[in-house]
């Protein structure tokens, strides 16, 4: 890395470098259209990264981003309670709302099981989701489960793990998986709205 730029332009080019997708290069660049910005407008930058670190915690429900003690989709009266999709990061929340096909709540869990890596069951919100399950009352009684962990090898297995487990602690409960259309190894996030769509239309269970 070049080491020609004053000191504070090198640190944030380095900071910048460390986001993901961001190469060196790319960081240069946005560290140069920093500089060429108002004042005002690099300390909103400042102050929104600051102002989302300090503010943004996760749901007490779901684990879903939030800046409250629920996220606004727990906490909205018109989506159907007794629906939960499972899903592995809150970003992939996002593409399953712009659907426009699920009208249920979400779990995030906090990524998949990857023993390799390091992380387990207990790493994750799995037991958290089987406690919201089973706490269904007369009041809310949970009907089904979505399993939308991405198709790769963790998400796979993340998803069996927990068919397996709501099979046993729920029986009652019908646990589901996202259909085909999602293409195997890819994110959720980068799915478009159609294939999501046909995605959750044609879900089947597992």
């Amino acid at each position: 890395m070049s080491t020609s730029y004053a000191p504070p332009v090198q640190r944030l080019i380095t900071e910048l470098s460390k986001l993901p997708g961001v190469g060196n290069r790319t960081a240069q660049r946005l560290a140069f259209h920093i500089l060429r910005s108002s004042g005002e407008d690099a300390g909103a930058l400042a102050e929104a990264i600051v102002d989302v670190k300090e503010k943004i915690g996760l749901c007490e429900v779901c684990f879903n981003l939030t800046d409250e003690a629920r996220c606004r989709i727990c906490q909205d009266s018109r989506r159907d309670h007794g629906l939960i999709c499972v899903v592995e990061e809150p970003s992939d929340v996002i593409p399953m709302e712009r659907t426009h096909e699920y009208h249920g709540v979400y779990h995030v869990l906090g990524g998949a099981l990857s023993p390799i890596d390091g992380v387990d069951a207990e790493d994750l919100k799995i037991a958290e989701l089987f406690a919201r399950v089973q706490a269904s009352g007369a009041d809310m009684t949970i009907r089904e489960v979505v399993l939308a962990t991405n198709p790769t090898t963790t998400g796979e297995a993340t998803a069996l793990h927990v068919a397996e487990e709501l099979r046993t602690r729920a029986p009652d409960v019908t646990v589901t998986r996202l259909a085909s259309g999602l293409p195997v190894g890819s994110d959720l996030e980068y799915a478009d709205e159609v294939t999501l769509g046909k995605a959750f239309a044609g879900r089947r269970s597992v």
